[in-house]
């Protein structure tokens, strides 16, 4: 039974060293990274990139570092001087990932956080050379223009370290709390002299009106006199009619309203030579109610 025992446990330990010296020669590269090897016999890192899957290492001697290739966000804040000499606060978002085949070459001389020491430095760099060639509404008319420059730098600027951007965008731009204060006052200066040109412009029409209405009333004043002048004063008569049609048509057409005809004066009165004659008749408003 001893010996039974012992040969188990012998199996086992066995078993074991396998297992874990297996372990120790294989290494796995998931997707959306790759791996470079560090090789002490070699001379350090070995100018191979490893692929996804399951590879073999010789333990000790090598050792492998796996590295992340996706694109990746990062966001650049910066606070710089535009030409006119404002302080503007801009953010910049950036997609950047590796040069897969300089990967060995980029962790011997950066390291695997390479993008902490690059992308904030170049992107401040970058930001503050471009947004100085700029006025502070020119930044805000030319956004486009501004951010294809950036990009335009960035990505040069990247190369140099085995870096790929493929987006730059501007996300975050505002001014200082003076230049903001500056922007108001001229939006209210601008709508006070928008309303004042209103203003002016329509006294202007109400001044050509009157012009106007005077000029119509100074010539119907002129026709009315060369008409008197050739018809005497038939004008006026004709005019009078016409005011007392209308009159007679308004009270026609009204209420509570009794139109009692004038009579011959009393025989006392035609005898004592007064002015005699029909007198004239009399409108009288009766109440109804």
């Amino acid at each position: 039974m001893d010996k039974i025992l012992s040969r188990v446990s012998g199996a086992a330990g066995t078993l074991a060293i396998g297992a874990f010296t297996v372990n120790s020669c294989i290494y796995n590269v998931d997707g959306g990274e790759r791996a470079v090897l560090f090789d002490t016999l070699r001379g350090g890192i070995l100018p191979e990139v490893r692929d996804e899957g399951t590879h073999f290492i010789i333990p000790v001697i090598q050792r492998p570092i796996v590295m992340d290739v996706r694109t990746r966000p990062r966001e650049i804040p910066s606070v710089t001087g535009t030409k006119d000499l404002q302080m503007v606060n801009i953010k910049l978002r950036v997609l950047w990932r590796p040069v897969i085949e300089k990967l060995p070459r980029l962790y011997r001389e950066l390291g695997v956080d390479y993008d902490e020491r690059v992308l904030p430095s170049i992107g401040n760099e970058v930001l503050k050379s471009v947004v100085a060639q700029y006025n502070a509404e020119e930044l805000l008319s030319k956004r486009g223009e501004v951010s294809e420059r950036i990009k335009k730098e960035l990505v040069k600027r990247g190369e140099h370290f085995y870096i790929t951007l493929d987006d730059v965008a501007i996300t975050h731009l505002t001014f200082g709390r003076e230049f903001m204060k500056a922007i108001e006052s001229k939006q209210v200066a601008s709508q006070e002299a928008e309303r004042l040109q209103y203003v002016v412009a329509r006294a202007e029409q109400e001044r050509m009106a009157v012009v106007t209405r005077a000029e119509g009333e100074a010539e119907a004043a002129g026709i009315i006199t060369e008409a008197m002048e050739k018809t005497g004063n038939a004008i006026i008569e004709v005019r009078r009619i016409d005011a007392a049609k209308e009159i007679a048509a308004k009270l026609a057409n009204s209420r509570n309203i009794v139109y009692l005809p004038g009579g011959s004066g009393g025989g006392s009165a035609q005898s004592s030579g007064s002015s005699g004659g029909n007198s004239p008749g009399l409108l009288l408003g009766v109440d109804t109610k």
